[in-house]
């Protein structure tokens, strides 16, 4: 296995937040509380110790006992759910959809980063325990986003009738998911492996989140790897007094949008991820999720028939609190009141609304989590490296825009010039001595000489685009050499993990996949890394 490097920023692919909150620029320092570094988690351990009770231990043991029954986990991770009972114990969370088969590459990066962080914490505090957490995002009714994934440049879809959370969706209906991925995986040994876990995931669980759970503790429990539920009675007892701030004070609301307009104040002019609700939380029951709205002290469930005063609402909430849904912006606060968490790892996207959150924590009096940037990779094999080595293709050239990286390269490989920047100096220079005859005679002559000069350049600038697409002609055959083996690492030019299914990796790489990934991946680096697998 071979391993380099880029910066995020070289690759072209993270936004200019990402970027900025990498770099710690001063124009989003006051978006976070403790910065991802060994030293800012162990900031973050001391306030979190102070704000997590034994009372919250007991209820978060007692709540993923019930959740792993009928679970074949390893004794690691049956050691970690009881290890949370203890003070000294601590969490490091990643969030995921339930996508059809884990849905993008990126899946695996989050819970690996995840796990090899709760080590790396553990080596620097040994007095204390971390356990890797991945929160299923059960309650989610986007049942689009997550009922697909892409093989070999296909898209194997699942396709339902559904309505409400998709992980109390039953999984019926996936028997011809399985039929086609055999058929597109063959036969070999590491396709019968995938085969295998994709029936026993789904074709042996009733419901997506018990299928999501087993397919996540194949994969990962030798790690320790906690999963957890948050559509649950218990856990959500633990939020009824936000959900109260929320639903009839608009903290949330208020306070977030107090960060938005900071934000768009900036000249940086980031992207607003998401936006805020006066009520943040769903009416989740039965196969309904629907929005909260309030209207003239009444309380509607929208799409329903359902309402409530102020009074039932409350008594609703105090009987039954797994009927509250958080939506994007009260989820994180969930986490973190039922969690004795360090640290959320997520995408770009996601720690993006993250950095939104912070005021509205403080106003809920929770601590604030460090967030990192997931770990991304590129993976490929000896032969796509050998290709690249052949046509002297160096990292940084993988990610720039195809036409980029054609005009770049031809330019290098002609055995004429292609570059006009010297024939341009020229021109200026003559032009700047015909500048100075201009201001000693007639002024007006001025303005002729200027559009003279910029229709000679603009003529450089044609001649040169001529030249070099003569060349791409000349030279087909390393342009197209070039062009098959960027669009087989960056799909539909896009990242690898955004859209490729791991089960493509798999078959190649079999179990050693995930161990290579877990060798390879360096959650604190804030680096980009590409990796040649053997």
């Amino acid at each position: 296995m071979n391993i380099d490097y880029i910066s995020f920023k070289e690759t072209g692919y993270f936004s200019n937040l990402m970027i900025d909150y990498l770099e710690q620029k001063k124009s989003v320092q006051n978006l976070y509380n403790n910065y991802p570094s060994l030293e800012g988690i162990g900031e973050q351990m001391l306030e979190k110790r102070n704000h997590f009770s034994k009372d919250k231990r007991g209820v978060l043991c007692a709540a993923l006992k019930q959740q792993y029954k009928g679970v074949q986990a390893s004794d690691k991770t049956l050691k970690n759910i009881d290890a949370l009972k203890e003070e000294n114990v601590f969490t490091v969370v990643t969030g995921h959809q339930l996508n059809l088969f884990t849905g993008p590459f990126y899946f695996l990066y989050k819970i690996i980063s995840t796990i090899n962080l709760a080590k790396e914490i553990e080596g620097n505090n040994p007095e204390c325990k971390v356990v890797p957490v991945y929160w299923m995002a059960t309650e989610d009714h986007d049942f689009d986003e997550i009922n697909y994934f892409n093989l070999h440049g296909k898209k194997i879809q699942w396709n339902k009738e559904v309505s409400g959370a998709v992980g109390r969706l039953s999984t019926e209906g996936l028997q011809e998911v399985y039929k086609i991925l055999e058929q597109e995986l063959g036969t070999s040994k590491n396709a019968k492996k995938l085969t295998s876990l994709f029936k026993k995931s789904y074709l042996e669980h009733t419901t997506l989140t018990d299928a999501t759970r087993f397919l996540a503790n194949e994969l990962f429990s030798e790690y320790g790897l906690v999963i957890i539920d948050g559509d649950s009675a218990e856990l959500k007892r633990e939020l009824i007094p936000f959900v109260k701030k929320d639903i009839f004070e608009n903290i949330a609301f208020k306070e977030v949008s107090k960060t938005i307009e900071n934000i768009k104040e900036q000249p940086e002019k980031y992207n607003v991820q998401v936006n805020p609700r006066e009520i943040n939380y769903f009416y989740l029951k039965d196969a309904i999720r629907e929005r909260i709205i309030e209207k003239e002290g009444n309380f509607l469930i929208n799409n329903t028939e359902i309402k409530f005063t102020k009074e039932e609402l409350l008594l609703e909430l105090n009987e039954f609190p797994e009927r509250f849904s958080p939506n994007v912006i009260a989820r994180p606060l969930y986490q973190e009141v039922i969690l004795p968490n360090l640290c959320y790892i997520g995408g770009g996207g996601e720690i993006a609304y993250w950095l939104e959150l912070k005021n509205m924590f403080s106003a809920m009096q929770v601590p604030f989590p460090v967030l990192l940037l997931r770990n991304s990779a590129l993976l490929m094999n000896e032969k796509l490296k050998g290709k690249m080595e052949k046509m002297n293709l160096s990292v940084q050239d993988l990610f720039l825009k195809q036409n980029s990286l054609i005009n770049k390269k031809i330019r290098e490989i002609s055995n004429i010039s292609i570059d006009f920047s010297e024939q341009r100096a020229h021109l200026k220079e003559q032009f700047s001595a015909m500048y100075s005859m201009a201001e000693q005679t007639d002024k007006s002559f001025y303005g002729a000489v200027k559009a003279q000069e910029l229709k000679q350049l603009k003529g450089l600038d044609v001649l040169e685009k001529r030249l070099l697409k003569a060349q791409k002609v000349k030279l087909k055959d390393h342009v197209i050499r070039m062009a098959d083996l960027q669009n087989e690492l960056f799909p539909n030019f896009s990242l690898q993990e955004r859209t490729t299914n791991f089960s493509e990796l798999y078959v190649e790489y079999g179990s050693s996949l995930i161990v290579d990934l877990k060798n390879a991946l360096k959650p604190l680096l804030g680096k980009f890394t590409v990796i040649t697998m053997n």
